[in-house]
Order: C-alpha cells, then structure tokens, then sequence
C-alpha cells in the first residue's frame, strides 16, 4: 500500500473499509503532516479534538457495519464555508473571529457523509484573486515551487491537495478559482453547472456565479466528492431542482460503441481558436497539445470550433462581478456584521474606518468599481450592457456544442507565475482568467485535469468544459485520460 497521505478519497474510502487502518490513525497522521508543513500557508483554522471526535464516530459506525465512500475521510475546506465549530474568515480581517451560528450545505452534507474536517483552509480574501496573495493572513505558496503562487481564490485548497497534506478539499469557483489553482498544482478539480451545489452558507462574492466543487487527485475522486455535496437545497434560491446524482456512476458508464482500447470512441471534442492565441505560452500550448493527443489515442475526435467573444469575458466578468460584490459586501458595515473599528467619532465615521480597516486593497478596489457601475448614469452605460455579452457568450457555447459534446483547451495562459510578480499590476492577474471565465459567465460546467509540465517544471492543466448538467460527460473523459496518463499521480518533491 502506499503511504496513507499518498492515498486518494477513493483509495482512502477502500482502505478503511478494508481495515487496513482506522479514520482516528488517518486522521492523526495527516494532522501531523499539516503541522509539519504548515509554513506552506494553507491553514487558517483546525481543532485537532474535533477531527478526532468525527473519525471516533466514522469508525463507530463502521463497526456497526456502515461503509460508505467518504465515511471516516479526512477533508479540508476552503474558508469561504461557514461553519460551527471553527471560525469563518473568508480570508478577510473583517471576519476575524467570526464562528457561524450554522454549517453551510455543503459542509452539512459531507458530514452526514462521515467526511472529518481537518481545518479551514487559506484562500484570497472574499475569493477575490488569482493568486492566493490577498488573504489577510499571509500568502499561500506553492509545493512545485514555494517561490511561486498556488492559483486563487482556492489557492490553500490546492497546494493542500498537492502536497499531500490530505486527500481532497472543497473550493469556490467563481470566474476560475478552482480550475486555475489546479492546473497551477498539477490536481484535479471541477466546477459544476451554476445551481448544482448550493450556495448556502458560502460568504457571497458574486451571486450569480459563486459555485462551489471539490479539488482531489483523481476524477473519480471529484466525482465521489460532488456527488455528496450537491443537489437541491430549499434555502437557496438559486439551487437547481434536479434529483441527487451517481456522478461516479456516470463516470464509469461506458459509451456506446466504446472499447477498452477507445473508450472515448465517437466523443466529438471542440477546439476554440480564440483558446490557442499567440499570447499563450509556448510551454502550455505544447502540454495542452500533447493532452489532445491522448485524447484522440483513447477514439475522441477533435473538432475546430469558435467562441468569438472569448476576449469580452475579461471586461464582462470584471463589471458583473465586482457589481454584486459590492452589493454582498455592504452588509459587513461594522455594526451588523464584521470588524468595528476601536476609535470613531460618529456613525459616518465608524462605517468608513470599519471597511477601511477590515477589508484589504483587491476587495476596496473591486467593491469601488462594482459602485461605479452600478451608479445613476453608468448602470446602462456598463452593467445592462455587460449582462447583454454575457448571454452572447452563453450563446456562443451553445453553439459550439450542436458541433461537439464537450470543449478542451487550457486552463490558463501561462504556469503559476513567482509570488509577488503581478501583485503591482492587479491587471495582470485579471488577463490570467481569460480561458475560465467564458464558462463561469455562461454558468457551464469546466474542470481542470493535469495534463503535464510547463516552464520551470510547472503543472499544466488542461480545460474540459460541458454543456449544462453534463459533469458526468467531463469526468468520464477525465478519468478515461487518467487511467491512460500518469500527470494526475505526479507529486512534488519532498512531500
């Protein structure tokens, strides 16, 4: 057997089902190992007590003859989820201390799952960046290379997966922030169709494309993690009502006409030319390229196909969702919610220095232009005709899937970049979304799967994206690439 912190969710789930060890032993080791590399910077928050009171009570109901995938499984979760018993920060001072009256869904439903909760884990403030920089305490660095950046927002969940500090953890994908850190850390993780997980009880940052999803090694990890997290919640209004989800049955279920040897056969793949532009890195295009091929080994055919406005989801993305940011952050005032500043002179003065002082650059900066656009005379100007794009882009993608069943391409345009690099052009980290944030606008589902190295040894992740709904379309050609590949099984050194 490997060693137990090598060990995926599902090879994790067998183990203990098996008895090889105990979810108490599990927990305790990868307890440990958190400490051990705690200067990665991907732990905000944990109760040792706690961990071990949920792997006592999975290994309880195991004795009374319960198994289950994710029964007495250690996870870590990003700290965009409110939860009970350890405090909720968002990444941000101005929730300093925060603990939640309640778990959120997601959180909620992996529990009953018998999932143990190692800690809370870093991520950029309010989800708000591509780095992992903007977290008030401190930046999370990357295992390939501690001198560059993990990807955000969920930056903490995936350079805790990659280095193998636990098996899986929860993220938020909002324009791409749990696709870019995957690709960036050499895992696997999936954003599903908007309203397939519910938001409740995730800190808002824009509502109407916040979605939460699982980060792992393995496809078929993601799809045991998604099949417990999702499905409709009542107290979201935007949860999609659709029955619970086989997501690794649907993973596993051949395609017709397939064979061992072409288990993709007939799948039809799409290329969009604006994914491959001259601005791509040489190393990301030859890794992405080489992944394709793969692809076309295991029967999939590759079509050309286009999303036009693929350059209109930058400015898209960045009216729409600094807009409803800074709507969802106005509650944090200081009297309701939130840091209160010591010192302050009237109830004016008190707000200002409260959201002065408890929210950090990127968050001021986002919250600034979301006001601007949303204000008397720009409203029409910019916001009204960003939404307009924003359902052309959905279009577009409709299009392009009456020629094909799903979209590859790359994750981002380049490897993960050296920590502070761009943290003086906010820009530059903007521009870095360009392949994630058309899904993100249309609500699709997309994912990120190690497709091999770039510049620097560097992960590089590939981009699936599907029609709506079709997550079980995306993983079944995940996990066909990874039982052909061995990217996904690549670690970094000294972890």
């Amino acid at each position: 057997m490997k060693p137990w912190h090598e060990l995926g969710v599902a090879e994790a789930g067998r183990a203990l089902d098996a008895g090889a060890f105990s979810s108490v032993e599990l927990t305790k080791h990868l307890l440990a190992r958190l400490a051990a590399h705690h200067d990665l910077g991907t732990l905000l928050g944990s109760d040792p007590a706690l961990a071990l009171r949920q792997a006592e009570a999975a290994d309880a109901r195991r004795a009374r003859g319960e198994q289950g995938a994710l029964l007495g499984v250690p996870l870590g979760h990003k700290d965009i989820f409110v939860s009970r018993d350890l405090p909720s920060t968002a990444g941000s001072k101005m929730l300093a201390g925060y603990f939640s009256p309640f778990d959120a869904t997601v959180l909620e439903r992996l529990g009953a799952a018998g999932t143990v909760t190692l800690g809370k884990l870093n991520c950029d403030e309010f989800a708000m960046g591509s780095a992992n920089e903007n977290s008030a305490w401190g930046a999370v660095r990357n295992p390939w290379d501690r001198a560059r950046v993990p990807g955000g927002s969920s930056g903490g969940s995936a350079a805790a997966v990659a280095a193998r500090l636990l098996p899986a953890a929860t993220g938020t994908d909002t324009g791409g922030s749990i696709r870019q850190p995957a690709s960036f850390t050499g895992i696997t993780g999936i954003k599903p169709t908007y309203g397939v997980c519910s938001r409740y009880g995730m800190v808002a940052f824009a509502s109407s494309l916040d979605q939460a999803g699982p980060l792992a090694r393995s496809a078929e990890d993601c799809a045991i993690l998604l099949g417990a997290m999702s499905g409709f919640d009542a107290r979201d209004s935007t949860s999609a009502e659709r029955p619970p989800q086989d997501f690794r049955a649907q993973m596993l279920a051949p395609r017709v006409g397939a064979s061992t040897a072409r288990p993709l056969a007939g799948l039809r793949i799409g290329l969009p030319k604006e994914f491959f532009p001259a601005a791509l890195d040489r190393d990301v295009d030859a890794a992405v390229r080489a992944a394709l091929a793969e692809f076309e080994r295991l029967g999939a055919t590759l079509v050309d196909v286009s999303l036009p406005r693929t350059e209109l989801s930058i400015p898209v993305y960045y009216i729409i969702a600094p807009a409803e940011a800074s709507s969802n952050l106005s509650r944090f005032d200081g009297v309701r919610y939130g840091h209160r500043a010591a010192a302050y002179t009237d109830l004016q003065d008190m707000y200002m220095k409260s959201r002065s002082e408890g929210f950090g650059a990127e968050v001021k900066r986002r919250i600034m232009i979301g006001t601007y656009v949303l204000s008397h005379g720009y409203y029409d100007a910019y916001y009204v005709q960003a939404q307009k794009l924003r359902r052309m882009i959905a279009d577009d993608f409709q299009a392009c899937f009456r020629e094909c069943d799903l979209i590859a391409g790359p994750v981002a345009p380049s490897v993960a970049w050296k920590l502070g690099a761009q943290s003086e052009d906010p820009v530059a980290n903007y521009l870095a979304d360009i392949f994630t944030l058309p899904a993100s606008l249309a609500g699709l589902p997309g994912m990120s799967v190690p497709a091999g190295f770039g510049a620097g040894d560097m992960p590089v992740g590939l981009q699936l994206i599907g029609n709506y709904f079709q997550e079980g379309a995306l993983l079944h050609a995940a996990h066909a690439f990874q039982q052909a590949t061995d990217w996904h099984e690549r670690k970094p050194a000294g972890y």
